[in-house]
Order: structure tokens, then C-alpha cells, then sequence
């Protein structure tokens, strides 16, 4: 359990935009890429993990301090239905936007990203960064991704679309070493022949999954500063977590093959499987590798600790 009431009053009142938002309006909580909410609820669990157990008692001041910054997210949230959404969109254009669903979302992690931050430089100081940096972080990465999406979308930012043809190469691979069906590799464009007819499948940067590896590098090397522990199991962990998430990515894409082979060609089938595929991997892959690092390195140092109480006791 929480160690103290003030952390737990905390804790709530960050969540409570999210929680107002889940409740009023359920339907935005879309685990798809730029298409809705999810994320918020990964966000403020990577908080309350982080946060869990800390020993530290908030002044009161400081919590009522944070009521009305999450009093104006909930403000925020709830004039997009009243004709704030209608707004961006409409100035979109102006801003040469080239995808208005990552426009409009994108500033829905501004906001919850502004929010977490505001909100633990008051309860927690500088202290933060070190104390619960990887939802705020998490957020803000997001963020960047879906901007990165509204100005240059599909192949037009070529450092991040650069590693798809390799992606989408091992994909077909996979695909006749398994004999699932035909397929061959053009760039950045699959071409499939399975049960259900033909179909090419065209793969950009945010559908290979390349906005997952920045953000977990983003969420992880937070993370991981905050832990007390050699650079090289730093290191190792990373990496560890960079091989994970290029695979998800990988299991993603041939998972999208695999639906148009064996499941159905229908385009609307396809896109509502295509809006899930990647978040509903993504997120959970990330938020478990960060339970397992903090799992093992929690023995390690109990086991270190008791060690050391071990060769205490015999010298003394």
C-alpha cells in the first residue's frame, strides 16, 4: 500500500482528468496510433507505479496548489466537445497540417503532458525527473511523435522511414518461411496473396512502429537515471529494451500480413486491425520491461544489503 494519505490525495488528483475523461467521455480512450486516449491511462500508471510506496509526506499547500491546474485539463477536455476540436481543426491548414487526427490528439498530450509536469514541479521540486520522470516523459514523447506525424506524414521525414524497408523485407521473410501465403518486397510496400485475394500494404515510419523505439528511449533512459545502479547494467538493460520493442515492431507488421492473408481484405476491417496492432503491443511490452528491470534490480540490491549485514554481523 501507499505509504502515507498524502500520496494517495496526490495520486488522485493527478488522475482526475484522466478519470473524468474516461468516465464522461469512454469512446476517446482508442488504444489506435492517433486515434485516441489510450495512452493517458499508460501514462498516469507508469505515476502511480513510480510513485507507489514512496516515502514522502506532500505539505498540504502543495496539494491544493495542484487542484486548479487539473481543474483546467478537465476544463480543456471538456471544451473539445463544445467546439474547441471544430477550432483546430479549422486552423489546421493554416499550420500546413497534413493529418488533423494527430493535430487534434497531439494536443491532447500537450496538455496532460504540460499538466504532469506542472504538477510534480510543485509537489516534488527539481526532484521529479528523479522521483516519477517516465509518465510526464511518456506523454511528452508522445506528443513530439504525433506532431512529428501532423507536419510530415507518410515517407516525407526520411531518417525515420529509413529503417521500414528492412522491417518490411524480413516481414516477407517470415511470411514464406512460414508458407503463410505470397508475398514479396518492393521499399516500403508489401505485396500479398493469401486466402482472401490480393492486397498491397504500403508501411511508413509510424505503422513500422519507429515512433514506439523513440519513445521508449525517451521513457527508458528517464528511468533509468533515476536508478542507482552501474552504467553498464544501464546499458545492458537499453539495449535489452531496444532489441524487445524492434521486435514487437516486427510482430506487428507481420501481424498485419497475417490479417490480410488468412482474416479478410476489406479495407475497413483492415484499418480498424491496423489502428490497434501496434499501441495494444507497444504499451504493455513497455510498461512490463519496466516492471521486470525494477523487479530484478530491487532483488539485487536486497540481496546486496543482506550480504553486507552477513559480513557485519561476522566481524563483529
Amino acid at each position: 500500500m501507499l505509504q502515507n494519505k498524502s500520496m494517495v490525495i496526490a495520486l488522485a488528483i493527478i488522475a482526475s482528468p484522466i478519470l473524468f475523461a474516461l468516465a464522461v467521455f469512454p469512446d476517446t480512450f482508442s488504444l489506435g496510433w492517433n486515434q485516441g486516449r489510450g495512452g493517458f491511462l499508460f501514462a498516469m500508471a507508469f505515476i502511480a507505479a513510480e510513485l507507489f510506496g514512496l516515502k514522502l509526506e506532500i505539505p498540504k499547500r502543495r496539494l491544493i496548489a495542484i487542484i486548479p491546474l487539473a481543474a483546467l485539463a478537465i476544463i480543456y477536455l471538456t471544451s473539445l466537445e463544445f467546439g474547441l476540436r471544430n477550432y483546430l481543426i479549422s486552423v489546421a491548414p493554416i499550420y500546413h497540417v497534413q493529418i488533423k487526427y494527430s493535430w487534434t490528439w497531439m494536443w491532447d498530450f500537450v496538455i496532460i503532458a504540460v499538466f504532469f509536469v506542472a504538477s510534480m514541479t510543485i509537489l516534488f521540486g527539481k526532484r521529479w525527473i528523479r522521483i516519477s520522470p517516465a509518465g510526464p516523459i511518456y506523454a511528452g514523447g508522445t506528443a513530439i511523435i504525433l506532431s512529428l506525424d501532423a507536419f510530415f506524414p507518410y515517407d516525407s521525414l526520411g531518417p525515420l522511414q529509413y529503417v521500414v524497408p528492412y522491417l518490411v523485407k524480413l516481414d516477407v521473410s517470415l511470411i514464406n518461411l512460414f508458407h503463410l501465403g505470397i508475398a514479396s518486397a518492393h521499399n516500403n510496400m508489401m505485396l500479398l496473396q493469401g486466402e482472401h485475394g490480393p492486397f498491397a500494404l504500403q508501411v511508413f515510419w509510424p505503422s513500422a512502429g519507429v515512433h514506439s523505439i523513440i519513445i521508449y528511449s525517451l521513457v527508458m533512459m528517464a528511468f533509468l537515471l533515476k536508478m542507482n545502479i552501474p552504467q553498464n547494467r544501464k546499458a545492458v538493460y537499453f539495449v535489452v529494451g531496444v532489441i524487445g520493442t524492434i521486435g514487437v515492431n516486427v510482430i506487428r507488421i507481420f501481424s498485419l500480413s497475417v490479417f490480410v492473408l488468412k482474416v479478410s481484405t476489406n479495407v475497413n476491417e483492415f484499418e480498424s486491425f491496423h489502428g490497434i496492432a501496434g499501441e495494444i503491443m507497444f504499451l504493455p511490452w513497455l510498461f512490463i520491461f519496466l516492471l521486470i528491470v525494477t523487479y530484478v534490480e530491487t532483488r539485487r540490491l536486497k540481496k546486496i544489503e543482506i550480504a553486507k549485514k552477513h559480513e557485519f554481523d561476522k566481524n563483529q
